[in-house]
């Protein structure tokens, strides 16, 4: 069986082939469109008519690429720009109409169910008691869990790009009393949530989304080159370190640094104060960098759950969207 998945993130849109023999989502290809609808989309507004546009043909796109390598339909989803955007609606019917393709919003307490179902499966069993974060551009997401699916998880309002918007969007690089506003708010969102993890006390903590990758890199992780499988480590100290690193530097700067993006240099500081904060409140000395995430958490859970799965998730995106920040939502005996 062969599926595929799109993800339409705050700046690109992502489209996985897979093949699922087996039970293990196996990529024969993947492609991008990059859109930053974020940067085109102000808090708490409307995406633009003409970033619906350049969407609608981005999708046609990924759906026509996924037909050529013989992969049915993609299950597509659209993450927190797209979720919190008050034309949500119309975002999303003007995708369906103009693609074929039913383009759904999950809620960012899914979002990270099915980021630490990726995380558990790559992991397996040994790692125990499981601690996920998960930055991206509008929100974070963390989980927690001793089995398949999370006992417990939360969203907040702490993606990097989100944040880079709203603290550093007119000094480059940003002040002291900047960097200082920031930590103070990531380090009230994030109160209880780290208070949980605190009690919990994981056994193995995993991170996720393409800040960490980058930031790992730039803390001395092994290249992507080297493949998904070599063991790749985020110390906090490390990462202490790095966000000096990108404070003195302008954006334009950053991207000379190792792993740092030209795309995603803006963002990469509010990402690594974010990384750094939760990992020290949490008492996280380290965290493994996971090669899977979302989308491997999207075709797990169509492998192992059937149409029926996706089918309630679709329906569930006609919802209106909960306030942020998403209040911590225990699963227990659900999982």
């Amino acid at each position: 069986m062969r599926i595929s998945v799109v993800d339409v993130g705050s700046n690109t849109v992502r489209l996985m082939v897979a093949d699922a023999d087996g039970g293990v989502p196996l990529p024969v290809h993947t492609a991008k469109w990059r859109l930053r609808l974020s940067e085109q989309t102000g808090p708490g507004g409307d995406i633009p008519d003409a970033a619906v546009e350049r969407l609608v043909e981005a999708v046609t796109a990924a759906n026509r690429t996924a037909a050529r390598w013989g992969a049915a339909g993609p299950l597509a989803f659209a993450t927190a720009v797209v979720r919190a955007a008050p034309n949500r609606t119309e975002v999303l019917r003007a995708v369906r109409t103009g693609t074929g393709v039913d383009l759904c919003t999950l809620p960012g307490e899914v979002e990270a169910e099915l980021t630490f179902l990726a995380a558990r499966r790559w992991l397996g069993w040994q790692a125990g008691p499981l601690a996920v974060l998960d930055i991206g551009g509008g929100s974070l997401e963390v989980a927690f869990g001793r089995g398949r699916l999370p006992d417990f998880v939360a969203s907040l309002p702490l993606g990097a790009g989100r944040l880079t918007r709203e603290y550093f969007a007119d000094e480059d690089p940003p002040s002291a009393e900047r960097l200082r506003a920031l930590r103070r708010k990531v380090r009230h969102q994030l109160r209880d949530v780290a208070a949980r993890i605190r009690w919990e006390g994981p056994r193995s903590a995993v991170a996720t989304s393409r800040t960490f990758q980058q930031l790992g890199r730039l803390c001395g992780a092994p290249p992507g080159r080297h493949g998904p499988f070599v063991e790749r480590v985020l110390r906090r100290a490390d990462l202490r370190d790095a966000v000096g690193r990108l404070a003195a530097l302008p954006a334009a700067e950053r991207s000379r640094l190792p792993g740092i993006s030209a795309p995603r240099a803006a963002q990469s500081l509010a990402g690594a104060m974010v990384g750094h904060t939760v990992m020290k409140l949490t008492g996280l000395g380290a965290v493994t960098l996971c090669p899977w995430a979302i989308r491997e958490g999207v075709l797990l859970r169509r492998i192992e759950d059937g149409p029926a799965w996706w089918a309630e998730t679709t329906r569930r995106s006609e919802e209106p969207p909960p306030p942020d920040p998403v209040p911590l939502r225990v699963a227990g005996a659900a999982n």
